[in-house]
């Protein structure tokens, strides 16, 4: 699946970099907010569920080379966020719904 097939399947709100989004598999998931737990966790290619939308996350995303960043439950995705998801092609996608609801969604499509 790609992070485009992810979007058109659930609806999500395209926040940054929606462009790559056609090229970048999804691999798996993860859930988590705790940044430096993310970064030793996740793997290449997940997409990764969070309500963190701040630049913290976006170093994170890419130094474990996720597929995306989703935020969940409508969190904030701050200007100086959106501003290092452009500079490092980051996609940064949103949905109303909970982690829990949307990971068990996701992981019946992969």
């Amino acid at each position: 699946m790609t992070v485009q097939n992810l979007i058109d399947e659930f609806s999500l709100e395209v926040l940054c970099c929606g462009d790559k989004a056609a090229d970048k598999e999804v691999k798996g998931g993860y859930c988590g907010d705790l940044l430096s737990w993310v970064m030793s966790r996740a793997n290449e290619g997940d997409c990764w569920l969070t309500v963190m939308g701040n630049v913290n996350s976006i170093g994170v995303a890419v130094l474990a080379d996720v597929a995306c960043i989703l935020l969940t439950e409508n969190s904030a995705f701050d200007d100086d966020a959106k501003l290092r998801a452009e500079q490092n092609g980051v996609i940064v996608l949103r949905s109303s719904e909970n982690a829990f609801d949307l990971a068990v969604k996701i992981a019946e499509k992969l």
